[in-house]
This record gives C-alpha cells, structure tokens and sequence, in this order.
C-alpha cells in the first residue's frame, strides 16, 4: 500500500541548486533511510514531505487521512507546559482515556469517576496502550513529568519530542537524525522498538549500526541522482560498490573513445558533410561523458604534529560533584603515549565534565591533573564553532595563516587544505551561517585538526556528519599517532577507532574496559540480571536503623515489611520485564495490568509503613 510519493520535486536557493527531478515512493511497513552528503538537501526533502516546506516544481502525493509526525532537528514544544502537558496535549483518542484513568488514580475515593475512566480503558483496550506508553517515557528517562520544558536541556527536549510522536503511533514517522542526544542504552532500545513494531519510517541517520538493524531500504541522494537499494547497510555498501565499478569501467571506455573521436576532429578538413557532422554531434556527447568525474575527494592530512614528551596526561586522586550529584570519585590514571579510548555512559553522568577537566576549563575539587610540557590538546566540544556574522568559510581557515605547516617542510593554502575537506573553490565564499549543520561541524573539525594537536578530545564528533565525511574522519584517526579520547552515541565509529573503554556509572565510578563497544555490550548481556535486586535489597538492610525504641510487635512488623517490600518489587520487576519482552498475551493483559498496578499500590503502603515506624525509631 502506497503512503506518500514524491513526484518530480526540485529546490533551489538562488544560483544554488540542491535538487532536481527527484522522485520515490514510500509504502506501508517501509523502513527506510535516505542518505546524501552533507549540504545537498536532507533535511530539505524532509520538510517538503511534512509540509514545512515548498519545492520550486513537482509535488507531494500522499494517503488520504494519512497521519504523519515528524521528529525534527528544531522542536515545537511550549515552553510553559510540564512534560506531561506536552504528552497529553496531543489529539490521541486512546492518550485522552489514559489521561482521564491517571486523573482518576488520583483521587480513589470518587469511585463513580474511577469506575467510568476503567471502564472506557476497558472498552477501547488501552491498558497495553498505558503499558508502552510509561516504558517509553522510562526508557527515554523522562520519569519527573511535572517538569517545565523550558527547563529541559537540548537532549531532553529531544527525548520529550521523541516519546510524543513514538506515543501516538503516526501512520508514517519521518526522522531527521533520531539518535542524536541519546545515549547508547536508549539507542540500543530504540533500535530494537522499530525493529518489533510495525512502523513505517522515512529518515535521515548516519548512525550505520542503526541502518544496519533497522532499515530495510536505502535511498541514496549521490551526485543530483537517486539510487534504490533495498536492503540494509552491508547491502547497500556492496551494490554501492559494484555501482562505481561500473561508472569507472563506463568512463574509462568513454575516455578511450573520446581521445580517438578528439584525434579524427583535429585531422577533419573545415568543409563538412551530413555523415561528418552527425559525427561531431556525437562527439561532443561523448566529451560530455569522459569529462564526468565524482567528487569523493579523500581528505588527506599531512599535518606535523607536536612531538610527544614521555609524560602524557596524569589524574591523581581526582573527584568532582556538583551538589550532591558526583561525577568523579577519586580517579587514577596515567596515560601511556597513542592511546585510543572511547567514553561510555549515561547522559548527564559527566562524561563532558570530565573532558573539560582534562583541558583545564573544568577545576576539580580534590586531587590533581597534571598534563606534559609537550602536550597540545585539539578538543572538539559540542557546541561547535563560533559563528561570526558576516565571514566566510575561507576567513575562518585564513585565521591560522594563508599556508598551513605540512610534514617534511612543506606547505599548503588554506584554500587547498578546505578542498582536502571537501569545500570546493565555490563553497569556500560561502558565508558560514548559510553552511548546513553538517558542513558546519566538518569546518569546525577543520579548524581543530590544523593546530597540530598531538591529544584529540572529541565529545560526539559525529553529530550532524554525513557517512561519506565519517569514513574520512575514521580514516583519518586511524592514521593519527598521538593519544585520542573520544564520547560518542556512534557505536560503528568507537569500534572502528578505539581500544579501550571508560565506563562512567552514575556515582562518579570509572570503569576502564579492555575493548571496543561490541565487546563491552557483550560482557554486559553475560552478566546476571539478578545483580541490581540484590544490590538494592543490600542498600535497604545496611540503611535500616536499630529497633530499639518499637514494641515487640513492631519491631516484627518493622523486620517483615522490609522482607515484603523485596519480594513484591522482585515481583513488579518480573511483570515489567514480561511486558517489556512481550510476553504478555493478549487476553491476559487487562489481568496482568491489573496485578502490576496492585502490587505497585501495595509496595507504596508499605513505604509509607516503613517509614512511620522508622521515624518513631529517630524520635
């Protein structure tokens, strides 16, 4: 069934032409990516689809009735709203009823008011609705939803936009880059959602992990022309070479035909016959043809870099915390000269804080970070470059010279070296506010890279990248000599280029792992799941106070709530992973729902017991 075709859509910004003639097709249960260098018109042919936007000719034909939402890069969010404002404001028949259930919990004692709103829940099945609905928003770690949303940083309004448009279940979900601001655990969750559910996705991501897992089509934008391939990543990359193949035997041939038609025009007398000047008509076809070549220029950095003394960088007995809220406890390590490691861990578990530490922009609170004489940091940080009005892309690298140091004694124009970045001559007068957020972060990766740092720092270097500029970006850390580390959501780039792991926790712990994500990941899925019960369980009994000053019969009730309230969250635990592996039957839902809700009830009574009795104990 055919949700949305594009029909023959062009767009242009003045003399700029970012696409012509482009049309595709999107079916029911597609998953597809659309993928194309930075600056060609992604995002662009997004918004025209949604309607954000208008082509300059053709046109969007899409379903009657068709409900399509739209994760963008810029959000819509009313800032006044609470999260929960947010996710109910939305026209969804089954999240009103929900709502209306979730008001009537709290108030119980109007039971004219409960029975109505559970009997509606009833009527149109939502309680599997409710289910997946509170997974999501816990999976996404939106859990406080009296929150305002112009409190929420840029990663949790993110999430918030994420988990209303994954709630209301659209016909036809268009993503512009879903995994940015995630980390690598609501990646991981995201990516196995789209593959259970049937949903049908049109994005740009160049998350390849995720292309691999997910998408079941990929459509590449490459040169003003559209190539299918319907299949994931691996099989895009082998037809994509077989492609090229191909167009290089096909030019060749044309080359070799063009020099032989070029050696008879020079020999032609100036008088013409019909037969000669067909001839020449041809001629100037085949020219057209031989002179066709790509633009996939390699960036080849032959930057010097600083020499590297035998101490690198030391953190002795460093801790940090921002109230109570510690981000680094006590940590020791001495870097060891080419060291490649990756940081893993949860958003806001203080992985960029640990990075400005390092560089000094950070102060600790105790301990010390001692960094070589030799050392010259390159750290690229999220923000990304500093945008001034009014300058060029050419100004920006004219700012560290007209010829940059090369190894060997050599030289290069600044010109030359936005050209080994993939900025051609005409590009490179662009003004930069007018670059793409992609061509923008190449710039910025740029200006970094041409300082001669010997320690790249990267936090997320490969938001915004294209695929094409991520192969060169890898290639080129493959290639550099000096310490790297690195914070990335982009699994398929850490496996590429790291050694090792630092595994942030969430109380200040650094975990040094010996490999790359996969084999993390691996580790991880051997480890008993048992684990985070058995630690909680412990922390309960540990911050139990001593039962002296309770009767007799309250010290045993004090001693058994502590062993009810184990089981029943050992029990709330169990259902939700049923739920969360779908093994929950359909008949059985509304009785299971039922259960769940009735132990999460009466673990909170015995709470609130709990803790009566141990403030009679602090009395």
């Amino acid at each position: 069934m055919n949700y949305l075709s594009v029909e023959n859509i062009a767009k242009s910004y003045g003399e700029r032409v970012l696409f012509e003639d482009i049309s595709f097709g999107i079916n029911k249960d597609q998953k597809i990516a659309f993928i194309a260098k930075n600056g060609t018109g992604k995002t662009s042919i997004l918004n025209i689809i949604v309607g954000i936007d208008t082509p300059d000719r053709g046109q969007i034909v899409s379903r009657k009735g068709l409900h399509i939402a739209f994760l963008s890069q810029n959000d819509n969010l009313q800032n006044e709203q609470t999260i929960e404002e947010a996710i109910f404001s939305s026209e969804n028949q089954i999240l009103k009823i929900v709502q209306q259930y979730e008001e009537a919990l709290k108030n119980p004692e109007n039971e004219e008011v409960y029975q109505k709103a559970f009997d509606l829940m009833d009527q149109y099945n939502a309680w599997d609705f409710e289910t997946q609905y509170k997974q999501i928003l816990s999976k996404l770690q939106l859990n406080d939803l009296s929150l305002k949303v112009k409190s929420l940083s840029g990663g949790q309004r993110k999430r918030l936009s994420l988990a209303i448009i994954l709630i209301n279940k659209p016909d036809l979900l268009i993503l512009d880059e879903p995994t940015n601001h995630l980390d690598l655990e609501m990646i991981e969750w995201l990516e196995d959602y789209f593959k259970k559910e049937k949903i049908t996705l049109f994005m740009v991501t160049h998350d390849r992990y995720f292309l691999e897992r997910v998408c079941n089509e990929i459509i590449e934008l490459d040169q003003g022309k559209l190539y299918s391939y319907k299949g994931n990543y691996s099989y895009y990359l082998e037809k994509k070479e077989e492609r090229l193949a191909i167009e290089q035997t096909t030019l060749n041939k044309a080359k070799n035909l063009f020099k032989k038609e070029l050696d008879w025009m020079r020999r032609q007398p100036k008088a013409r016959t019909t037969k000669s000047k067909s001839r020449i008509e041809d001629f100037y076809q085949i020219k057209e043809k031989a002179h066709q070549r790509r633009q996939d220029h390699k960036v080849q950095l032959e930057i010097n870099m600083e020499r590297m003394g035998s101490k690198i960088l030391e953190l002795h007995n460093t801790s940090k915390a921002f109230g109570e809220k510690v981000i680094l406890n006590k940590f020791e390590y001495v870097f060891k000269r080419g060291e490649r490691i990756g940081i893993i861990g949860k958003n806001g578990s203080g992985k960029s804080s640990f990075l400005n530490i390092i560089t000094g922009s950070l102060p600790v609170d105790t301990g010390k970070v001692v960094v070589g004489e030799t050392i010259k940091f390159g750290y690229y940080t999220q923000k990304g470059i500093n945008i001034k009005e009014g300058q060029k892309v050419i100004e920006v690298i004219k700012e560290f010279g007209d010829y940059i140091p090369l190894t060997k004694g050599r030289t290069i124009s600044a010109g030359q070296l936005l050209e080994r970045f993939l900025f051609d001559r005409k590009k490179q007068y662009d003004f930069v506010e007018k670059l793409s957020g992609g061509e923008q972060k190449r710039l910025y990766l740029c200006t970094v890279l041409i300082q001669n740092p010997n320690f790249l720092i990267l936090d997320e270097p490969t938001n915004d990248l294209d695929i094409l500029t991520l192969n060169v970006l890898e290639s080129f850390l493959l290639d550099f000599p000096g310490n790297l580390l690195v914070v990335s959501h982009d699994r398929y780039f850490m496996d590429k280029i790291v050694d090792h792991l630092f595994v942030f926790d969430s109380k200040g712990n650094i975990n040094d792992f010996p490999g790359n994500y996969t084999d993390y990941r691996a580790y991880e899925d051997s480890q008993p799941t048992e684990q985070v019960i058995k630690e909680k369980s412990t922390d309960t009994r540990e911050k139990t106070p001593s039962k002296g000053k309770l009767s007799y019969n309250e010290n045993r009730e004090f001693q058994n709530l502590e062993k009810e309230i184990a089981k029943l969250s050992q029990e709330k635990v169990a259902i939700e992973k049923q739920f969360e592996l779908g093994e929950v039957s359909t008949d059985s839902i509304n009785e299971v729902s039922q259960k769940l809700q009735e132990i999460i009830t009466a673990i909170e009574n015995k709470e609130e017991r709990w803790l009566d009795l141990s403030m009679k104990l602090e009395q």
